[in-house]
């Protein structure tokens, strides 16, 4: 690519200067020697498209090259010098424009697979040495310390290992191996330093695998065509035919060299190049690094659309989904003390712990005497109260199993994800609910992308059938397939290319095979593997799945503004070689019109710097409005979970608490959620009107803060209504689950649907 770009920017420079030089030197009358020198000037272009040209004719191509060859030739050849290098200049300009765009977004890449191990440690009598990768063989024994990748295929030796394993599954969880378990290389150590022993060597191990298959998908696409290649290919006999007509007709070599003229490729050589980097470079700000024109072309045209689910339309991580609390105990208290001990661990299911009490608000306490089971779980004291938290086993093998617990691992294991259980002083308080969900602009985004053109959009995932239609139902894509390897996604893809153009937008190694078999594969560069980046031809830099809707916005509003410029130079040419051809224009007026057309065409490929990006409003509101907005649900969170833990607690706590329960959390609600929601309807809907436009956009929100303190209405009236040391009917109980099942409901939904305004004004 530097030596592309390096050549093309030579040619120009000495293009340019024979251009200027040769004038200098007709000036002063010294007309045979400006005509050498722009015979010159033109040589080296010459040389470079009879190169270029050979080539695409050894792939049964032919384009613009084939097009700019025959009119530098034809100008030489009919002794119009000055138009034989100037077209050198244009050509030699747009490429190094093209060139240079590529080789920037090149630069931002890191290397292949920058992230794959080199070396391994190997126990050689019993001393642990680091050895050259490809030096590993079968039934070494090995040590993969804390934060490392496993380098080989093999067995594990050690009790137990915890393992990330999502650059190959996808799965952002980590699992626990015990030992005996089969080991894949590629994977973190997210755990405790643990032994193994090797079962193949470095070229045989899954990871080599999945490069080979990278390798094959990447040699095995076709090169995309340039936009004006095909238009070239009438334009070219075109121009020739009605030169020779012309020729043929009146017998005049003139009018042949006037067609000629003024049939220059000014606007295919310039206007697309021009259009396409503007496109490439309004994307690079909104942080979608898009690697050549002819991606962003094919991006334009894509009509089919593969997703991998976890790292893009999940945020690919570990993240609080609810917090069940036994009987008596605030979620709070729970999620403190799993936050407090989990400061002291380095496992990544704690560090998502530690965020999710520290997003609520949650002042966490330090603990003492903290000791760490790798894998399993910590325990130690906290604020002077012994503090055990960790895996079910682990936490039931120092104290009672509640009787909720069954029910909630087995909710964990429908809903996906993993149980951290938390027991203090001898019992058990509660569990947390961790698990990969999905990005709250992910609706959005594949809505913003049907809008944009795509017509297919199909979920690629490793989960099982069950989990992967759930999530696929709550997205909104049209299919869905689970249970799928590397090798299965990339023939997934392979088999979509029958609909039309494909994207593929994945996260992690194990996509990468999938990325380079797409006509145009997506990364999500911005935490995402090497190896997927570097197999991928547009990589979002931005952690955000909706800028990919803004990039294909801007391709297909940057390829029509190309075309427009493609057909209207050509168009503007066709009938200046008309004009030509009948006589009425010669040869030096004729440069004059085609100078006044060139110009015009790339003032407006120049329009596509302008192009707006893909928004629902065009106005936004300020990072920290946004902060401030967002800041109140999470501090609202405690409260949700709370109406959700008594809202199931109802059937199975005592009568005789249930008026206390429901009392508690009647005075909740009363004093913290519907006053946010009044302060909401009175202070930030009048605000987010104004913004959105129209005449009541936020109606319907409004209509919902009705819903909600209605509800909460019935809810007093019915606690009222219970005796004060009475047991409820169970007429009342049930009616009261209905009201709490409803008011969960409208407001986790109308929580979502302003995070999606939000969202919308960012």
């Amino acid at each position: 690519m530097k030596q592309l770009c390096s050549v093309n920017f030579l040619i120009f420079i000495v293009s340019v200067a024979a251009l200027v030089s040769g004038l200098g030197f007709m000036l002063w009358g010294h007309q045979e020697l400006a005509h050498g020198i722009w015979t010159g000037g033109a040589v080296p272009a010459l040389v470079f498209l009879v190169y270029e040209t050979l080539r695409a004719l050894a792939r049964r191509e032919a384009g613009v090259d084939m097009l700019a060859l025959i009119s530098i030739c034809g100008a030489i050849v009919l002794q119009e010098y000055l138009t034989g290098v100037v077209i050198a200049v244009m050509l030699a300009s747009g490429r190094s424009l093209e060139s240079f765009a590529q080789r920037r977004a090149g630069r931002e890449m890191s290397a292949l697979l920058a992230k794959a191990p080199r070396t391994a440690n190997r126990f050689d009598n019993d001393a642990v040495v680091q050895v050259p990768l490809d030096q590993v063989r079968p039934h070494d024994r090995l040590l993969v310390r804390s934060g490392e990748i496993i380098p080989v295929d093999g067995d594990l030796t050690s009790r137990i290992a915890i393992l990330d394993e999502s650059a190959l599954s996808g799965e952002s969880t980590p699992v626990e191996r015990r030992e005996g378990a089969t080991l894949r290389s590629g994977v973190l150590n997210a755990g405790a330093p643990f032994e193994m022993r090797a079962t193949a060597s470095a070229n045989e191990s899954t990871f080599a695998g999945i490069v080979r298959l990278v390798s094959a998908a990447q040699s095995a696409k076709a090169p995309a065509s340039r936009l004006a290649d095909r238009y070239a290919l009438w334009f070219v006999p075109l121009s020739l035919g009605m030169a020779g007509v012309a020729w043929l007709l009146t017998g005049d070599p003139v009018r042949a060299l006037a067609v000629l003229v003024v049939a220059t490729l000014c606007p295919l050589i310039l206007s697309v190049p021009i259009a396409i980097v503007s496109g490439m470079s309004i994307c690079a700000k909104r942080g979608v690094l898009i690697k050549g024109g002819g991606y962003l072309e094919q991006l334009a045209q894509t009509r089919v659309l593969f997703f991998d689910k976890t790292g893009t339309l999940t945020s690919g991580r570990a993240q609080l989904m609810s917090v069940k609390s036994s009987r008596g105990i605030n979620p709070n208290v729970v999620l403190g003390v799993a936050a407090s001990l989990d400061q002291m661990s380095g496992h990544v299911i704690a560090s998502a712990v530690v965020n999710a009490a520290r997003e609520r608000g949650l002042s966490l306490s330090l603990p003492t005497e903290v000791k760490e089971l790798g894998g399993a779980g910590l325990s130690g004291n906290v604020d002077g109260k012994l503090a055990v938290i960790g895996s079910y086993e682990f936490v039931t093998s120092l104290v009672p199993s509640p009787d909720w617990a069954q029910a909630f691992l087995h909710d964990v294991a429908e809903e996906g994800g993993v149980a951290v259980f938390v027991a203090i002083e001898g019992a058990v308080a509660g569990a947390l609910h961790l698990a990969d969900q999905i990005r709250m602009e992910t609706p959005r985004a594949l809505r913003l992308l049907r809008r944009a053109g795509i017509q297919h959009i199909i979920m690629l995932t490793g989960d099982n059938q069950q989990i992967a239609e759930t999530i696929g139902a709550v997205v909104g894509v049209d299919e869905v397939l689970a249970e799928q390897t590397p090798a299965g996604k990339q023939a997934a893809i392979e088999a979509g290319r029958r609909r039309g153009i494909t994207m593929m937008v994945g996260d992690g190694v194990n996509d990468a095979p999938a990325l380079a078999a797409a006509d145009v594969g997506v990364a999500m560069g911005a935490r995402g593997a090497a190896a997927s980046s570097e197999a991928a031809d547009v990589v979002l830099l931005v952690d955000r799945l909706d800028r990919l809707a803004e990039a294909l916005h801007t391709a297909h509003m940057t390829r029509a503004i190309a075309l427009q410029s493609v057909i209207a130079g050509m168009g503007l040419s066709v009938v200046a070689m008309l004009i030509a051809a009948w006589g009425y224009l010669p040869p030096l007026y004729g440069a004059f019109l085609q100078e006044v057309i060139d110009v015009a065409v790339i003032l407006n490929a120049l329009r596509a710097l302008r192009i707006v990006p893909l928004r629902v409003s065009q106005h936004s509101l300020s990072a920290v409005e946004l902060q401030a907005l967002r800041a109140d649900h999470l501090a609202l969170a405690p409260i949700l979970d709370r109406l959700t833990s008594v809202t199931r607690e109802l059937n199975t706590i005592a009568p005789a608490q249930i008026r206390q329960a429901v009392v508690e959390l009647d005075l909740l609600l009363q004093e913290k959620l519907f006053p946010h929601e009044r302060a909401d309807d009175t202070d930030v809907y009048p605000v987010l009107a104004n913004l959105l436009g129209g005449d009541d956009p936020m109606a319907a929100m409004s209509r919902t803060h009705r819903e909600i303190f209605e509800l909460g209405r019935r809810l007093r009236r019915i606690v009222a209504t219970i005796p004060v040391d009475g047991i409820p009917e169970s007429e009342t109980v049930a009616e009261l689950q209905r009201i709490l099942y409803g008011l969960e409901a409208i407001l986790r939904l109308h929580f979502a649907q302003e995070e999606e305004i939000y969202q919308n004004l960012e």
